[in-house]
């Protein structure tokens, strides 16, 4: 589809491209949020090795199918990463739209910050990239990219139902793969705690 037939989501995705990929970080540093998510990655101790593995596999023309079976990923893990993938790959700018919206764009609860309190003051740790990360996330996407996102799949869609009843199963399956991961990574967390006890 040509963005220039839908101005309103050629901004929107201009938005979207400014704000992940030269946004702030928490010292007012220009930052992309996937930097930002690997210095909070980096602050808390998790491990980066998977990601850092593909996208070198990635920059080194690795296919995405093969750089993520190099990768020793939890099934719910691999399929949301394939189911995005492939929503890329059908080059359906509504279905693409959809994903973003529903999938990503309005699904960080605040539960998760209760979980970093909580940690933190378990570990007697600062996460405070991570939390930096999560609010400007909340604050991009409560104020700005979640409103525009439901203006872009009502103006890609217009009054085409066969693309709205593709937005709908694009949504249900994003929710669908989302919450495997979530569940998961809760999965993942219990197991790592009941061999700890």
């Amino acid at each position: 589809m040509d963005p220039v037939k839908h101005p309103s989501t050629a901004r929107f995705i201009n938005e979207i491209v400014l704000g992940e990929e030269s946004d702030v970080n928490e010292l007012g540093e220009p930052y992309s949020h996937f930097e930002m998510y690997l210095d909070a990655m980096q602050q808390i101790g998790a491990s980066t090795t998977d990601i850092d593995k593909f996208i070198k596999n990635i920059v080194a023309g690795t296919s995405v199918s093969n750089a993520l079976t190099a990768l020793n990923l939890p099934k719910e893990t691999l399929e949301f990463v394939e189911f995005s993938f492939k929503t890329i790959a059908t080059n359906a700018p509504h279905k693409i739209a959809a994903a973003f919206t529903f999938g990503r764009e309005d699904v960080i609860p605040d539960m998760f910050f209760q979980i970093i309190k909580q940690s933190e003051q378990q570990h007697k740790a600062s996460y405070s990239k991570l939390t930096y990360y999560l609010e400007r996330h909340i604050e991009l996407d409560g104020d700005e990219h979640g409103p525009l996102s439901l203006k872009m799949v009502e103006e890609l869609c217009q009054n085409d139902s066969q693309k709205w009843d593709e937005v709908l199963e694009t949504a249900q399956d994003a929710l669908k793969y989302r919450i495997a991961l979530w569940d998961g990574i809760s999965n993942l967390i219990s197991s790592t705690k009941a061999l700890e006890a």
